[in-house]
């Protein structure tokens, strides 16, 4: 069987038969057999679980304008960005500073560039980076550090 590349491609990359048969305007049976000769399994509907912490933390943010990221996920009591994986807890600000510095922050990951609340990975600093910007700002404005 002769199998469209588009169907192909849709179904390849995680699409649900009734979703490439809405697409590309195909019969559900044409999807259903080029799902059957490529070999792929049967659609499992709702959201696909994150395979790490990173991908979960990049399903829970928005970007907004200035390379700001929002936070669209939990929040804690206290209204901290929030989220599970695995079981295990995780704070938004943590992981987007792993995966920008490629360590863990001292102290807590916040926000550097004004943005109340942003978690874009290269807006956020640990203890280490903001005492080191008191002291440049200190040096040269003056006073005491």
């Amino acid at each position: 069987m002769s199998i469209r590349p588009d169907i192909a491609e849709l179904l390849r990359a995680g699409c649900s038969d009734r979703e490439v048969t809405r697409r590309l305007n195909v019969d559900n049976r044409t999807v259903a057999t080029a799902r059957t000769s490529l070999g792929l399994p049967l659609h499992k509907p709702g959201v696909r679980p994150a395979s790490s912490p990173q991908d979960s933390f990049r399903q829970r943010t928005r970007p907004v304008d200035g390379g700001h990221l929002e936070w669209t996920g939990h929040r804690t009591n206290c209204g901290t960005p929030f989220f599970r994986w695995m079981k295990k807890g995780y704070t938004a600000g943590r992981i987007a500073f792993v995966m920008q510095h490629g360590r863990e922050p001292i102290g807590y990951a916040l926000p550097g560039c004004g943005y109340r609340g942003c978690v874009a990975p290269a807006h956020l600093e640990d203890q280490p980076m903001r005492d080191q910007l008191k002291t440049q700002m200190a040096g040269i404005f003056g006073g005491a550090a």
